[in-house]
């Protein structure tokens, strides 16, 4: 229902405000806005389908825990604020939304309570702040302008001004969409019940850091930081790709391919492609929503093993787990006529099309190659090498509510693609290519398939992949989490030091201390008298400078 009022808000290029007023007081009236039109219901129709399909797995998933109806309220909330946020064209109702996402995603992510999950729940809390105190300085410098409503912000304001916002809006994104350099939190936030990572890295908390720059596009489009979010963006996708190129553990690497389309979607954006980078993301959420359950259904099959060389020899066990784990990879890998090809397909033949400087072309293509390579890798190591699991181990999928799911997100995965690219791209839409280039896209992906195959044969040495800092994220994760709380630790140090030294008699101690040998000195009563007589002053100061304002007002 949401996805054909999104057709037609779209098609006929229209939107509706809704205007709830919550309170007025002299000049100043507070009111929630929504704003609906066919991008916002487009994306939440993509949001709803995925959560559904969430919701069913859930229901075999998490069928032995005892708090299951805690989860599902958890994941439901979780979603409304994903809505809301959608929805939102006020910024005081889309920070309801955007810290909404951010704290039900930390009592998700510490759900297992244990000190693993609770290290991750407090990076993941404590990075996406950055983003809440951006999101909060806009709503105050907004206050300048005299309304909270984004779309409200004339076009002819003062430079200074926009590029400041549109600075706060990027480093808001930045940090909700996990950029460099605070990546960090989304493979630690695997943590999380497989359910929450797949609803969380298809089509909620990291998508709304996209979602909100493709909202603010307009403002954004004329500011200069936007050169600097295309270096962030590349940066991000070869820190991913490389590190999922090295990792084995099966739940880290889908986290680290999401990390790296991530990227694509803010290169998309830096390029000036608000549309296409929007169609990335809802084509991007079907199959990645699919690959984390695919992923949670192995590891939970195979007694939590999430090391991939402990896998192999699937496809005859789980056979419908394996069909459908290899048509997500398939999709994120740009095979053709797949949801993922359309948009990788279109991406880079619009940057051939354009005036794009041979430098960016080389690492867009070098960025489409990468996410070939680590596909094959996942599929060849995870499901067609060797069996090396235990012998009692018995692996089925025979599960109607898991088939169900896999079914949803299956045919999303498979039409999604063509039926947005009829939708939402103009028609017709010329691209005028030589035939060399026209098949430049389905060039790299088999080019980063073979290297996937070298790299899981060992045809080719790849030691380069294995350093502590390619393996490690490019040592973010330290610099993230265990840098800062030295730093913090250290300083505590040096600050209870200085308390034990001058610091004791000069500050706070000291003045009390003064004080109190002060009050000593005093015959008994005088100090209450003092400020009995101190208080009356005020008092006599404050009724003079009242009359003299009321009267110089009844003279005007």
């Amino acid at each position: 229902m949401t996805f054909f009022m999104s057709l037609s808000h779209y098609l006929g290029s229209t939107g509706e405000v809704l205007e709830i007023p919550l309170f007025f007081n002299n000049s100043v009236e507070v009111m929630l806005t929504f704003y609906v039109d066919g991008s916002g219901l487009m994306f939440m129709s993509f949001v709803l389908a995925v959560s559904s399909a969430v919701l069913l797995f859930s229901g075999s998933y998490m069928k032995e825990d005892f708090y299951m109806s805690r989860f599902i309220m958890l994941v439901l909330l979780f979603v409304l604020s994903m809505g809301l946020l959608i929805t939102s064209l006020n910024m005081i109702s889309l920070l309801l939304g955007w810290d909404g996402l951010g704290v039900v995603s930390y009592v998700l992510v510490v759900y297992y309570q244990n000190e693993k999950s609770n290290a991750a729940g407090m990076i993941t809390a404590l990075t996406n702040r950055v983003g809440d105190a951006a999101i909060m300085l806009i709503i105050g410098f907004m206050v300048e302008m005299g309304s909270w409503n984004f779309m409200y912000i004339a076009e002819d304001s003062i430079p200074a001004e926009i590029a400041f916002l549109g600075a706060l809006i990027i480093l808001a994104s930045v940090t909700k969409s996990a950029q460099m350099p605070f990546s960090a939190w989304l493979p630690a936030a695997m943590a999380a019940p497989t359910p929450v990572s797949a609803l969380v890295h298809s089509s909620t908390l990291v998508t709304a850091g996209v979602y909100l720059m493709v909202r603010f596009y307009p403002l954004l489009s004329g500011v200069k930081a936007m050169a600097l979010l295309a270096l962030v963006a590349f940066l991000t996708t070869l820190m991913a790709s490389v590190s999922a190129l090295s990792e084995c553990d099966l739940k880290k690497i889908v986290a680290l391919s999401t990390l790296s389309q991530l990227g694509v979607m803010a290169m998309t954006l830096s390029l000036g492609l608000p549309h296409l980078a929007l169609f990335h993301l809802m084509t991007h959420a079907t199959f990645k929503a699919l690959l984390f359950m695919c992923s949670g259904k192995i590891i939970h099959t195979l007694g939590d093993t999430q090391d991939i060389r402990s896998m192999g020899s699937l496809t005859c066990s789980m056979p419908l787990t394996t069909a459908f784990f290899n048509l997500a990879n398939l999709a994120l890998c740009g095979f053709p006529f797949l949801a993922g090809f359309y948009s990788k397909d279109m991406l880079v033949e619009v940057v051939l099309m354009n005036d794009t400087n041979a430098l960016l072309l080389l690492l867009i293509c070098f960025m489409v190659g990468l996410s070939s390579a680590y596909s094959t890798r996942l599929t060849l190591l995870s499901l067609f090498n060797g069996p090396s699991t235990p012998v009692c181990l018995v692996a089925s999928d025979e599960d109607k509510e898991v088939s169900g799911a896999y079914i949803m997100l299956g045919v999303l995965a498979v039409v999604s693609g063509a039926t947005l690219s009829w939708l939402l791209l103009p028609s017709p839409h010329m691209v005028l290519l030589s035939p060399s280039l026209k098949i430049l896209t389905l060039t790299l992906t088999l080019t980063g398939v073979l290297v996937g195959l070298a790299l899981s044969l060992g045809l080719k040495s790849n030691a380069i992949f294995l350093s502590e800092a390619t393996m490690n994220m490019w040592l973010l994760p330290p610099l993230s989490g265990a840098l800062p709380s030295n730093l913090a630790l250290k300083a505590h140090k040096k600050i209870m030091a200085m308390d034990s030294g001058w610091a004791e008699l000069w500050g706070g101690k000291g003045g009390h201390t003064l004080l109190v040998n002060l009050a000593s000195t005093l015959p008994k009563g005088t100090l209450a008298s003092m400020f009995s007589y101190q208080l009356i002053g005020s008092v006599v100061v404050l009724v003079l400078l009242a009359y003299i304002y009321l009267g110089s007002l009844i003279s005007m």
